[in-house]
């Protein structure tokens, strides 16, 4: 198989007048994590956090800003933010459902699962809707085997779904609400 080269040497940062790292953030960075490490560079994981958390994904211009600050190169930067999954390198929509394809997971059909949201939604893994309003993607492992196959609806984590019960909780994230849906492991006490 031939490798095929991407035209990364002529690409453009678009760029936006005001910095994605703000001051605040510097100065959170500053105080409270930058103390914890030997190097700048362990600050990068939290930094690269910060401004996912604001703005949903990790524009290039950030990746540029943050690097300056931490005295790294632009390739350590993006070389840590395109390596973990969990960073977002496009913009991403409103709502993010992450179906865990874990072993756990897949051995409960998280395909199954995954199947629902995506017939709902009208994308497929990786993609965002049209609207702007819903992205897919599917996360290796969300931590909760136990009550395997399970997903996330922005921060709520839904377990032992089924094709029904992902359906009903995509339905209420697309009406706003924010409800519940799946089994809970208090349930099973």
């Amino acid at each position: 198989m031939a490798w095929i080269a991407k035209q990364s040497g002529t690409a453009t940062v678009e760029r936006r007048p005001e910095p994605y790292l703000t001051d605040s953030m510097k100065t959170e960075l500053t105080e409270r994590y930058l103390p914890r490490f030997e190097t700048k560079q362990g600050a990068l994981i939290p930094a690269l956090h910060m401004i996912q958390h604001a703005y949903t994904w990790i524009p290039l211009q950030a990746m540029e800003e943050v690097g300056a600050f931490l005295e790294l190169k632009p390739s350590e930067v993006i070389d840590c933010a395109s390596f973990y999954e969990e960073f977002h390198l496009r913009p991403r929509g409103e709502h993010m459902i992450a179906v865990c394809r874990s072993i756990a997971c897949e051995f409960c059909d998280h395909k199954a699962i995954t199947d629902v949201c995506r017939e709902k939604l009208g994308i497929e893994v990786g993609e965002t809707t049209d609207d702007g309003k819903f992205s897919l993607v599917e996360l290796e492992c969300l931590g909760s085997c136990g009550s395997a196959p399970v997903a996330l609806i922005d921060e709520d984590l839904h377990e032992m779904l089924t094709p029904a019960t992902i359906g009903a909780a995509i339905d209420e994230a697309m009406s706003g609400k924010r409800a519940a849906v799946g089994v809970s492991t208090s349930d099973l006490s």
